[in-house]
């Protein structure tokens, strides 16, 4: 299993504005079909260059849906938030192989 991770850094000029977008934006990444959940978090931490920092999360069904969103789908939905937001974001992406889970099961 792998997770395709969006770190997003946004200016504080446009955070209510990204924000709304990015919750517009998780469906239709998860409508591709390629990925089976997202997640959005805030990353709290001060940022030195200022502005709030998010994570989003995908977790891929598969090595293979990941391959083919990044050949099929990335292009296009990256181009959006670049056109809206390029001088005010900041964003970089890395790939998170799902090695074992752990659950705490309290009786």
């Amino acid at each position: 299993m792998y997770i395709y991770n969006v770190t997003v850094n946004i200016d504080d000029s446009a955070h209510d504005e990204w924000l709304k977008w990015i919750k517009e934006h998780i469906p239709q990444v998860l409508a591709t079909g390629k990925f089976k959940e997202a997640k959005l978090t805030k990353v709290l931490v001060e940022e030195e260059m200022g502005g709030q920092t998010y994570s989003i999360q995908y977790r891929s069904y598969s090595r293979e849906a990941l391959d083919a969103y990044y050949k099929e789908d990335a292009d296009k939905l990256q181009a959006d938030g670049l056109k809206r937001f390029a001088d005010k974001m900041l964003a970089f992406r890395t790939e998170l192989q799902i090695i074992d889970e752990y659950t705490v099961n309290f009786k």
